[in-house]
């Protein structure tokens, strides 16, 4: 039986803007690992655990620049993880999202929209994307994905959204923020009930070198 169409806004401006997530499916084909000779790698580190990240400053170098600019800015540390969504229980579907929820302090300008027509990347098992409302309109809000997810994928009538890298290491942990508490009243519209409560902080965010992975992707 087909899956219901699960829906939910990715926030990246005030009034909330409702996004449909299309319906999860199943990669093709397994997806190679990122190369760590065209990556630059990111831990997040949060109340949870770390987060190790693969930035694919090759192929995506304008989502991937910005990224960045988050993490030597140091404009993710003190944000939190304030959202999941969780499409499908078994095998497992939905989202992560964290990042600086429009505070003007920490909130950089909105940049170009990169496709994943345009990249090559998809939304895979781990990827991380740019939350948005409409191209062009992304910032400083971003999430991580469970299970593959190709629908969110750019097609020759809709943008998509733009992945821009892959978690490494620490998908347990990104497991763990999908299974907080959400609070049944946060959230407007289709978003409610998905608002962590409590939310979880980023500790930090700092660039890693490679040979400090140790772990295969997960």
């Amino acid at each position: 039986m087909r899956m219901l169409l699960a829906t939910a806004a990715l926030i990246v401006s005030t009034p909330l803007v409702a996004q449909e997530v299309p319906t999860p499916t199943p990669a093709p084909a397994p997806t190679p690992a990122p190369d760590p000779a065209t990556t630059t790698r990111v831990t997040i580190n949060t109340a949870a655990g770390p987060i190790v990240l693969a930035i694919e400053t090759q192929k995506a170098p304008v989502t991937s620049a910005n990224f960045l600019k988050y993490v030597d800015g140091k404009r993710l540390d003190g944000t939190v993880f304030y959202r999941t969504v969780k499409v499908q229980a078994e095998p497992r579907y939905g989202f992560i999202q964290f990042g600086t929820q429009n505070d003007p302090k920490r909130t950089l300008p909105a940049i170009a929209h990169e496709p994943t027509s345009k990249t090559g990347l998809s939304h895979v098992d781990g990827a991380i994307s740019m939350a948005m409302a409409e191209p062009g309109s992304a910032r400083g809000d971003f999430f991580i994905i469970v299970g593959n997810t190709p629908a969110m994928d750019a097609t020759p009538t809709t943008p998509g959204y733009a992945v821009f890298g892959r978690v490494v290491e620490g998908m347990d942990v990104v497991h763990r923020i999908m299974d907080m508490p959400t609070s049944p009243t946060k959230g407007e519209g289709i978003m409610k009930g998905q608002m962590l409560e409590p939310t979880l902080p980023v500790k930090s965010a700092r660039r890693t070198p490679a040979a400090a992975v140790t772990s295969a992707p997960q």
